[in-house]
Parts: structure tokens; C-alpha cells; sequence
């Protein structure tokens, strides 16, 4: 097995590469307070291996990890979840209640992922996504409190980029693990300016409303940091926001542009290709990374905002 790539942060916290896709795409985070271990989000099955062998680098016992936090059940963040839970005899999941059903039984959401990406595709980038005992996991409230050694951490739910999603905080490390509320922010995209955030608007139940709500919820907070499952820590977090909060609306007058158009998929990727492409002109980051490094971020993005599209015209149920 490939030795796990570590890299330590400040306050306890470790950032572990899921090596999902490639290197520096999706991380596992570790926090330690007085000697018991969290883990936020799992990558998948083929990251367990690399996740386990980061606790033993850091002469962390399986038995001293007490939560395993699942920020949301997309399987690049929880695919591995019921493997880890299998090595972790202390530990309890925790997630938002609409996500529980599907760590019991991954099955729908197996079923759903089997259509996006087409059985062998899956397969190779999923393998089995393992049930979880119900008596192991646990769901949230917002605003709830969690004990970690010593410490408190809070929980929030955001809902946004999922309905199911919510973010783990660290008051005493100033921090908030996002998931995917506060977007993406690649290290290879960083300049002398600092980070450079894009919103992920994946499928299916992306809501632009929500989505500024629960940023402006996380800003509230006045973070020193934030851990990003794509990609580790970021900081300046005003501008980071403001600049999500602006991609955003330029996504949705592009998808309300195109809502009638045959091509309108085609027609909305070209539209975030250009913003992009601005936004990284603007940070002083490589143009030429929207066409290589995110060019699956453009696809899944473009198919969200289809998909967000298609609810809005069948309307509430």
C-alpha cells in the first residue's frame, strides 16, 4: 500500500489524502483533543487502508477515535464510512438525520450513484459502500453540542449543496469542517493572494438560497480557519465568501438564461467555464487549470444546476 500523505495542521488537527481520483482532490481530517480522535468524512473504501495507516504513523490507537463525523453521504465523503466503522470498536457515526437512513442501508443510495456514473465506473471508483449498525450511529440537531476529550465542538446544520448536509466546529481551534458548504479550493490554485474558493454544485438537490444562507452562517462564526474536504485548510474567509456568494449568482442568471435552450447543459458549462476563467485570471492562478483540474468539477456543477432547473419547473410537491 502507498504510504498515506499527512499533513499536519495547527490545534490538533491532520489533514490525510483520501487520494480519491488523484492527489489533493478529496481529505480525510483527523482532530485530537486530549488524546481522543475525530474523524471528519472517510473518502472511500480504497481510502480506509490510508486512513488507518495514518493513525498508526501518528501513534493514534482505533480504539482513542470516539466520532466519526459524516459531513454528508456523498461517497467521496462517506463511501468508506461503514469499512472504518468496522476498525474504530469506539466509535460512534454522526450525521444529519435525513443521512442516517442511508449509512444503515447504503442501498438506495448505491442504487442512485449506479445511474450517474454506470455500474463499471462505480464499481471502480466505490467498490461495496458497507452498512453501518444502527446502534453506531447517531443523527444531529442543529446547534448541538459534541464532546471530544475535553472540548466541546458544535454542529451546524447547512443545507445547500445537500439537504443532509451539516459542518463540525471547533471553537477551541477556531475552525469549521465544511464538507462541501463552503465550496472547493484546490491547493494547486493558490497564490500569493492565498486560496482560491469555486462553489460545487453537484446533484440532485443543490439550492442557491440555501446554499448563501448556511456561507453566511459559517462567516458568522468568524473562523480563523476552515477545513475544506476538497481540498484541507483555508483562511482569509471574508473573501473567500464573498467570491462564492458571487459565483453563485452568475450560476444561477446562466442556468435561468438557458432554462429553456435544447442545449442548455452544454450551453451552462460553457457559461461557468468563462467565469471561471475569469476568477482564476483574476486570483493570478493557471487558466489553463479549468480545462484539466476542473474540468469534472464543470461537468458535475453544469449537471446540478440542471438538475436544480428541472425541480424548480415541477414545482413544490
Amino acid at each position: 500500500m502507498v504510504a498515506p500523505r499527512i499533513l499536519p495542521q495547527p490545534h490538533g488537527v491532520t489533514v490525510v489524502d483520501a487520494e480519491y481520483t488523484r492527489s489533493g482532490y478529496a481529505a480525510v481530517h483527523l482532530l485530537e483533543r486530549n488524546g481522543r480522535v475525530a474523524i471528519i468524512d472517510t473518502g472511500t473504501n480504497d481510502s480506509v487502508p490510508l486512513v488507518l495507516a495514518a493513525l498508526d504513523q501518528l501513534g493514534v490507537a482505533r480504539a482513542a477515535v470516539d466520532l466519526l463525523f459524516i459531513t454528508h453521504v456523498h461517497l467521496d465523503h462517506a463511501g468508506g464510512a461503514g469499512l472504518l466503522m468496522r476498525e474504530l470498536p469506539a466509535a460512534r457515526a454522526v450525521a444529519h438525520p435525513r443521512a442516517v437512513p442511508h449509512l444503515v442501508d447504503p442501498s438506495r443510495l448505491v442504487d442512485a450513484s449506479r445511474v450517474v456514473y454506470g455500474a463499471e465506473r462505480f464499481e471502480r471508483l466505490y467498490g461495496a459502500p458497507l452498512p453501518i449498525d444502527a446502534a453506531r450511529v447517531a443523527e444531529t440537531s442543529d446547534g448541538e453540542r459534541l464532546v471530544l476529550g475535553r472540548s466541546e465542538l458544535g454542529v451546524l446544520h447547512t443545507p445547500g449543496h445537500a439537504l443532509h448536509h451539516h459542518v463540525l466546529v471547533d471553537p477551541g481551534g477556531s475552525a469549521v469542517f465544511t464538507g462541501d458548504t463552503f465550496g472547493l479550493s484546490y491547493r494547486a490554485l493558490d497564490t500569493e493572494r492565498g486560496a482560491c474558493a469555486l462553489p460545487t454544485t453537484t446533484p440532485s438537490q443543490f439550492d442557491p438560497e440555501q446554499l448563501i444562507a448556511s456561507i453566511r452562517r459559517i462567516v458568522a462564526l468568524s473562523p480563523e480557519a476552515l477545513f475544506l474536504t476538497h481540498f484541507g485548510r483555508v483562511t482569509g474567509i471574508p473573501r473567500l465568501a464573498a467570491s462564492l456568494e458571487n459565483q453563485l449568482l452568475c450560476f444561477v442568471q446562466s442556468a435561468r438564461r438557458h432554462a429553456r435552450a435544447s442545449e442548455r447543459l452544454a450551453l451552462i458549462r460553457a457559461d461557468l467555464r468563462a467565469l471561471w476563467l475569469e476568477v482564476l485570471g483574476e486570483h493570478g492562478a493557471p487558466q489553463a487549470a479549468v480545462d484539466d483540474l476542473l474540468a469534472p468539477d464543470l461537468d458535475l456543477n453544469a449537471q446540478g444546476l440542471v438538475a436544480w432547473l428541472e425541480r424548480s419547473e415541477r414545482g413544490p410537491r
